[in-house]
């Protein structure tokens, strides 16, 4: 079913109203929906380098947009809605732990949901249901899904074709050992 899906989605990049596609799967991918704006988002840069920026502004806008659609689940329909979106997803059992730290480290989860591989959704949910403040909510979404898209764009307006399977396969495992990195740099600093 997913594959079908991938597939669906993906065609649509040739479409001749490929933007609109691009924002309505980046805005419902950020609450619900499985497949990331990157399928959509890649085709479209190659075969239109020089719209490679208004591609990730797009993505970017439409994503955070989305994602206080996956805030507002959170804060009012968890229950009915979002609960069965992050059992779908296998989260669910671990929300009621997650919840009581969840807000001390909401900028981190956010930046890093945004990023990584990490379904994003789960986070813009759960950042509805623990109650973290709205700004930095949409600061940090701002901030992760803009370094995301604009990385990806960036890298195939400069390297075009030869850097895409880099992208499709490694460049997610970069942007999480780079949080990493730096999650663990200021455990370091905090404990000195």
């Amino acid at each position: 079913m997913i594959k079908g899906l991938y597939e669906r989605t993906m065609a649509l990049s040739d479409h001749p109203h490929a933007l609109w596609w691009l924002a309505a799967v980046a805005f419902i991918e950020s609450s619900v929906f499985p497949i990331p704006p990157d399928v959509l988002m890649i085709p479209m840069i190659l075969a239109r380098p020089s719209r490679a920026w208004l591609i990730a502004s797009v993505a970017l806008v439409a994503s955070v947009l989305g994602g206080l659609l996956g805030y507002a689940i959170g804060a009012f329909f968890y229950d009915s809605i979002g609960a069965p979106i992050l059992e779908s997803l296998g989260k669910g059992h671990a929300m009621a732990e997650f919840n009581t730290r969840f807000n001390d480290l909401g900028f981190w989860a956010v930046l890093g949901a945004g990023v990584t591989p990490f379904p994003y959704k789960v986070i813009t949910i759960m950042s509805g249901w623990t109650g973290m403040p709205l700004g930095t909510f949409v600061a940090t979404s701002i901030l992760a899904r803009g370094i995301r898209f604009f990385v990806v764009a960036g890298l195939l307006r400069a390297f075009g074709e030869p850097i895409r399977d880099f992208i499709e396969r490694r460049l997610g495992l970069v942007f999480t050992a780079v949080l990493v990195a730096l999650v663990g740099g200021f455990a370091v600093i905090k404990l000195l």
